[in-house]
């Protein structure tokens, strides 16, 4: 299992230059090290901002589970999408809503075929509202399928 987490520092993570905004650092609430963080007043509505994880020796021919904490939190604060380096057109996962204020937990299969995923990125879209975030933290690659809850 590899732990990607921002605090960390082990994984390759990088702000895509083609895009509108980049992905910043927040504090905690526990203070014990921070998530990457996209306030809603950042930019204008339907603004894009790309954080990537650039993921080397995945095995091909496996299966992982990429799995992540995520929180949408504030009134019409945008969408959160995944997508996988080599499923360029389509996210494999999407949120726009937060219920509350809570960081829940996102799971993605990865599966390495003949082309293997050599990235994951974490596309920001920017919604109408002004308060809020979007913010990703503990992100953790482990290897096999997803667990159940």
């Amino acid at each position: 299992s590899v732990d990607c987490s921002f605090s960390r520092g082990v994984c390759d993570w990088k702000q895509d230059a083609d895009d509108d905004f980049d992905w910043n650092p927040a504090d905690r609430d526990r203070g014990d090290g921070y998530y990457m963080a996209v306030p809603a007043f950042v930019g204008h509505k339907n603004d894009m901002g790309r954080l990537k994880l650039l993921l080397t020796d995945l095995k091909p021919k496996t299966s992982y589970c990429l799995i992540f904490s995520y929180r949408l939190a504030g009134e019409k604060v945008g969408k959160l999408r995944v997508f996988l380096a080599n499923k360029k057109t389509a996210p494999v996962w999407e949120e726009n809503k937060g219920k509350d204020e809570k960081w829940r937990t996102g799971k993605i299969e990865i599966f390495q075929g003949a082309e293997t995923t050599n990235s994951v990125t974490f596309e920001s879209e920017r919604g109408k509202g002004k308060t809020g975030e979007i913010g990703v933290d503990n992100v953790v690659l482990i290897s096999g399928l997803c667990p159940e809850d």
